[in-house]
């Protein structure tokens, strides 16, 4: 801190790109070892940006009060850190589990006078499984998660074949090749946090784009690097989805308790809400009941699939009763646009399960019923009060947001200053908000056509990597469907490379589109047999 107070100045400036811009080297060098030091050099900055953000909030007070047990307390936390990374090197399957339980669970926390819910428990899983990868990568070796490089995949038993072993413990050990749009998209990716880092500059609330940078973008990239190496097996994707059902169904039980009792443990805003509308909204331990809606809504998409592709009738019958419950739930956040989002997320999984001509007559018959019930009771929906008011307002953030971006239509007003420029350029200073609910309209306000082409490029470089010969893969499909459920939730709330949702799916979801498909290994190691045997004729 006394050099960060000594520097002053662009020191925060510099640091963010340079955070930025490690996380991209993670995500797109090939060597090992060029990517467990970046990975290390991130995991050291982003703390450091972090506390000097944060350095005289509240929660920081015991350090200045009390030195010594800060750094008792910090050593500790480190050993700890080291220890579940140690664990991981042995066991690197628990880390898939390990994100999957910890993605919900928010903390909030104070930063630049704003408070923040932040996902702490997530945050240390990333740490333990980045300090995972970079004792293994600066050995030289291929990290234990990584699947075989190409040329040396496993046989369809799982069992690696003679020499397979030696080249994924290279110095210069590389991922699978990831060619065409799975490659363009992790450029995107990488080229999105970076370009957000670089507009942070002239920004005027600079401050919250370094908290996106350090408390999203950063961590979630290295998530997203730790993700796609595993081998998603089917047992380790079939066990993450039960945890993660399991987990919607505790929210949902959460739920019910507070709507039967009407109280909310979390979000005071909500709590205040409630008091004076007749209707009660829950968001179980989520600090927002979209955010909640969106969850339950995903995990309902990936459910939904078991029951598209399960054939044992005992795991159709758990899967119904479970859909039946997360519904319930679902209801009970009136959140319109996760509904939305189901609706949509369901029908991309009957198209991809039949035929796009169902899932439309199946959509159309779902419109209709829903313009029934809307019909006998719009002030349900809150049509009664106009689109505006139905919509809380977002109509009119979302032409604010494009008369910003007309106003700077090339680089935009600056990364995370969409809240600051809107409330000044409609004199509606103090007012709380921080996006349009919009988020192709919040990134043009904000970074102008230089940050929506990336995001639009990002956007279609992972439909087409997801949806890509994917119908004949149960576990494709679902994440297909999630992602666009999500992707459409974004369109009418906040939250896209935010969310460390999305780069799960993008992490899971790439790993699966290129591993080996078992037709093809079988085909390779039938080839490598043929050679082998015409070496030996020759010999």
């Amino acid at each position: 801190m006394l050099v960060y107070g000594a520097l002053g100045g662009p020191l925060p400036e510099i640091g963010i790109v340079v955070a930025a811009a490690l996380a991209a080297v993670v995500m797109l060098h090939p060597a090992v070892r060029v990517q467990a030091l970046a990975m290390l050099g991130a995991l050291v900055l982003s703390p450091v940006l972090l506390l000097a953000d944060i350095w005289h909030s509240p929660q920081l007070h015991i350090v200045h009060r009390h030195p010594l047990v800060a750094a008792v307390g910090a050593v500790i936390a480190l050993a700890v850190v080291v220890a579940a990374g140690l664990a991981i090197v042995r066991w690197p399957q628990v880390l898939a589990c390990a994100v999957i339980v910890a993605l919900p669970f928010r903390i909030p926390i104070e930063a630049g006078g704003v408070t923040s819910n932040l996902l702490v428990p997530l945050y240390f899983v990333v740490a333990a499984g980045s300090v995972a990868f970079i004792v293994t990568g600066l050995r030289g070796r291929s990290p234990p998660s990584a699947a075989a490089p190409s040329g040396n995949a496993a046989p369809p038993d799982g069992n690696a074949s003679p020499g397979a072993g030696d080249a994924a413990l290279g110095a210069d050990s590389r991922l699978p090749a990831r060619h065409g749009p799975a490659r363009w998209l992790e450029w995107l990716l990488a080229g999105y946090v970076v370009v957000y880092a670089l507009q942070a500059a002239y920004s005027p609330k600079f401050t919250t784009a370094l908290q996106q940078v350090v408390f999203f973008y950063v961590p979630f990239a290295l998530a997203y690097c730790l993700l796609r190496r595993l081998d998603w097996t089917g047992r380790l994707t079939r066990t993450c989805l039960a945890l993660v059902a399991g987990l919607a169904v505790v929210f949902a039980l959460v739920g019910f308790v507070e709507y039967e009792t009407k109280t909310i443990f979390l979000n005071p805003k909500l709590i205040a809400a409630n008091q004076v509308h007749a209707y009660f909204t829950v968001n179980s331990v989520f600090f927002d009941p979209n955010i909640f809606g969106r969850f339950l809504a995903l995990v309902m998409i990936l459910l939904g699939a078991v029951i598209l592709y399960a054939r044992r009738q005992r795991t159709q019958v758990v899967t119904i009763v479970v859909l039946a419950i997360l519904w319930a739930a679902l209801v009970l956040t009136l959140s319109r646009s996760s509904l939305g989002a189901l609706l949509v997320g369901l029908g991309a999984l009957v198209a991809l399960r039949w035929k796009v001509g169902r899932a439309v007559f199946i959509a159309a018959g779902v419109v209709a019923l829903a313009a029934a019930a809307i019909a006998i009771s719009p002030t349900t929906f809150g049509l009664n009060q106009g689109l505006n008011g139905a919509s809380s307002g977002r109509p009119g953030l979302v032409s604010g947001g494009i008369d910003l971006f007309a106003a700077r239509p090339l680089w935009g007003y600056g990364s995370g200053s969409f809240e600051t420029e809107y409330s000044a350029h409609h004199h509606q200073i103090g007012q709380t908000l921080s996006a349009s609910h919009t988020i192709p309209i919040t990134i043009a306000a904000e970074q102008g056509l230089i940050g929506e082409l990336v995001y639009l490029g990002l956007v279609l470089a992972a439909l087409v990597v997801l949806l890509q010969r994917c119908r004949a893969q149960p576990d494709r499909v679902a994440i297909a469907a999630a992602f666009i459920a999500l992707l459409f939730h974004t369109l009418l709330y906040a939250d896209f490379l935010e969310d460390p949702i999305t780069w799960t799916l993008l992490a899971i979801g790439i790993a699966l589109a290129v591993r080996p498909r078992p037709d093809s290994v079988r085909g390779d190691g039938e080839r490598l047999a043929r050679d082998r045997e015409l070496h030996q004729q020759l010999a």
